[in-house]
């Protein structure tokens, strides 16, 4: 009852426009703030470098006659152009490269009206009274599935929004929240938001808008005042700038500040609806680093690392006639290198290594791994052809260090093949083993057909396949990241102990793993959970950790280097992620200190995992003791607690939860752990 009587846009407004002017344009801590930081939107820029976007229909350029019919549907069908467009390479990029977009575009007139297309309202006479169009989850729609609303105006003022636009961006807002609040809509977090973008044919702005809604005092007898109050006292309002969209010609500035804006809403709409990205802004941009690099290899001097003696060397470039990168020798010899290929390998081709130790090893490519979005990342699903059991491997083909080019491409690939070599080869000399950690089967190098003319053991021919590192492991299984939903209470304790009997072998000749997160953790069928990728992992005090914004610690975020509770400060986060728990993307290491902070305060992770399992949230409680210090982590008493609550132990587990903490630091106050003494 109370929805239907908020329906008047005037009204609103006048209960409204005041405070917004105030606040719009006072100097003081009370104006608006935007939706959007200037380092989110970097990170989002670098993160769409490689996307193409491509509008097909202009935004028509002459002046604006809002009683032109035709110029109105041609302003319209180069809007829907555009949001098509945007949605399509947003949803391709970060959610699903091959799946449709599940969302449809439809036009209102009003609060409460029914959705157009723009064919059906031209064809009733109505296109000149939308106001605007809508991302709905279904084709035909109700505002409590709207996703995201686009307010559609004449002539914004190009330095900032009006109050009045502001008001009704608000208007929109709040019946979005209010249609999703009434038809049951479950926010991924307790307080819901939405965005509306508002853009004319020249410039574009957004308005965030959330609260909640169980603050609001429903007043039947003046809805708007109740409303009204709502917004100045509980919500929390977002307002950008306001920047050009479409250029002279009627095209869109994809990578302007407007453009960026838009989309950065687009993007945050879609997260908040369909959940998380499959890929994150942050592991995209990366990206930019990587490309930058390569153009960097093009013009000047680069300096790399030499692997085998550990030194730093500079190799000159320059460009031949044809553009080819070739290298040039000290001796100023002008003869170019003959430069490597990757190796690509298809399923069913044998691949041949010189392993240091045992010899020639052949293997037959089963299956190539991707990375998520149709591309190889040079991993492969392979057995021992040479093998009777024909056990399943993980194969990883690298570059060579001679090689430039590949390596400068993807410094990843170096630490997913030779570092990680390097890594898993010392637990081996060292007769460090265990179930929770990978296994080294062969290491060496690719031996190629044909005739080889290298130069001693170290050494490349002109073959590009000569001297390609190769590293086999086993067991494979499926990444934490492609388990689809939140983990039980079983599974999660099973992944925490594993993981941790995984770190305390190490941790037994100081290493330390360093890049805890969901892709680094497989699921070996029944069995168990392993902890792999140790390329990252920190050997010595000059070794740097890989920094996650979501997983790695606090330690690591803010001095670049691990200290003893730094892996199992990751561990907690990784626990919190698969059980559920609400993480989200940080643009900078200043947000995710800061959420990292707001957690441990609010003891939002221990009442999560509390949720799920006493033992979990015991082990939060004490990772939240230690994190951050020198203490040494007491690895054996905690995997005597997760193993009996593993084995279910239910006496044991009931003791956890009325000792908590204190079991841990009085009970086993005499006993060591492998990286000392306990606490």
């Amino acid at each position: 009852e109370y929805s239907t009587k908020l329906l008047d846009l005037n009204i609103f407004t006048e209960h409204l426009q005041d405070w917004v002017t105030e606040n719009l344009y006072s100097e003081g801590p009370h104006n608006f703030a935007s939706p959007f930081s200037l380092n989110e939107l970097r990170t989002f820029d670098f993160a769409l470098e490689g996307v193409l976007f491509q509008q097909l229909i202009r935004m028509p350029c002459p002046p604006h006659h809002p009683s032109d019919n035709n110029l109105k549907e041609d302003e319209f069908l180069a809007l829907e152009d555009f949001l098509h467009t945007a949605a399509q390479g947003l949803w391709q990029t970060f959610w699903h490269k091959n799946k449709p977009l599940p969302f449809f575009l439809s036009y209102p007139r009003y609060i409460g009206s029914k959705f157009y297309t723009i064919e059906k309202a031209k064809s009733r006479g109505r296109l000149g009274g939308l106001c605007g169009a809508a991302w709905t989850s279904k084709s035909k729609a109700r505002w409590d599935d709207v996703v995201e609303f686009v307010l559609f105006k004449q002539n914004l003022d190009e330095n900032a929004l009006s109050p009045k636009v502001i008001c009704e961006a608000l208007f929109y807002g709040v019946h979005m929240l209010f249609s999703r609040s009434l038809s049951g809509y479950k926010s991924v977090e307790e307080t819901d938001y939405v965005f509306v973008s508002i853009l004319d044919s020249k410039y574009g702005g957004v308005v965030r808008i959330g609260g909640d809604l169980g603050k609001l005092e429903v007043d039947l007898s003046d809805p708007y005042k109740s409303m009204a109050e709502w917004i100045t006292r509980h919500a929390d309002v977002s307002v950008s700038c306001v920047d050009r969209i479409w250029n002279g010609m009627g095209n869109v500035n994809w990578g302007d500040l407007g453009t960026l804006q838009v989309l950065l809403a687009m993007y945050y709409s879609i997260a908040r609806w369909c959940g998380p990205a499959r890929k994150s802004m942050d592991s995209l941009a990366e990206h930019h680093s990587i490309r930058l690099e390569k153009r960097r290899m093009e013009t000047q001097l680069v300096e790399y690392e030499n692997e085998n003696e550990n030194e730093n060397a500079l190799v000159p470039y320059s460009s031949n006639y044809n553009g080819e990168i070739v290298e040039v020798e000290y001796e100023n010899n002008r003869d170019s290198k003959s430069k490597g290929a990757r190796l690509n390998l298809v399923r069913g081709e044998m691949l041949v290594v010189e392993d240091r130790n045992e010899g020639l090893k052949s293997f037959r490519v089963e299956e190539v791994v991707n990375d998520g979005g149709g591309n190889s990342n040079f991993s492969y699903i392979a057995v021992a052809a040479d093998s009777c059991t024909a056990e399943v491997l993980n194969l990883f083909v690298g570059a060579h260090s001679s090689r430039l080019e590949p390596s400068w491409e993807d410094m990843n690939l170096w630490y997913q093949v030779q570092r990680q070599t390097k890594v898993l080869n010392i637990l081996k000399e060292n007769g460090v083993s265990s179930k929770c950690l990978p296994e080294i089967i062969a290491s060496g190098r690719v031996v190629h057909a044909g005739p080889c003319d290298k130069k001693g053991p170290n050494g490349v021919c002109d073959h590009p396949w000569c001297g390609t590192p190769v590293l086999a492991t086993r067991p494979v299984g499926d990444p934490v990241s492609c388990v689809v939903g939140p983990f039980s209470s079983d599974e999660a304790t099973r992944l925490c102990r594993d993981c941790l009997a995984g770190l305390r072998s190490a941790k037994t000749l100081n290493i330390l793993h360093g890049d805890i997160r969901p892709e680094n953790v497989i699921r070996v069928d029944e069995s168990g959970f392993v902890l792999v990728s140790w390329g990252r992992a920190v050997l010595e005090d000059r070794d740097s950790p890989s920094l996650n914004l979501r997983f790695s610690s606090t330690h690591a975020l803010q001095h670049g280097k691990l200290c003893p509770s730094s892996d199992i400060e990751s561990l907690v986060y990784l626990v919190y992620f698969v059980v559920g728990g609400s993480m989200k993307e940080q643009d900078s290491i200043e947000s995710a200190l800061r959420w990292r902070k707001r957690c441990w305060e609010k003891r939002a992770i221990q009442r999560k995992l509390g949720q799920v399992s006493p033992i979990l949230k015991a082990f939060a409680d004490y990772v939240d003791s230690v994190r951050g210090t020198t203490y040494a982590v007491d690895y054996d008493a905690w995997l005597r607690r997760l193993n009996r609550a593993v084995d279910g132990s239910d006496d044991e587990r009931g003791k956890m939860v009325e000792e908590g903490v204190r079991v841990m630091c009085v009970a086993e106050s005499s006993g060591t752990s492998g990286g000392g003494n306990s606490l």
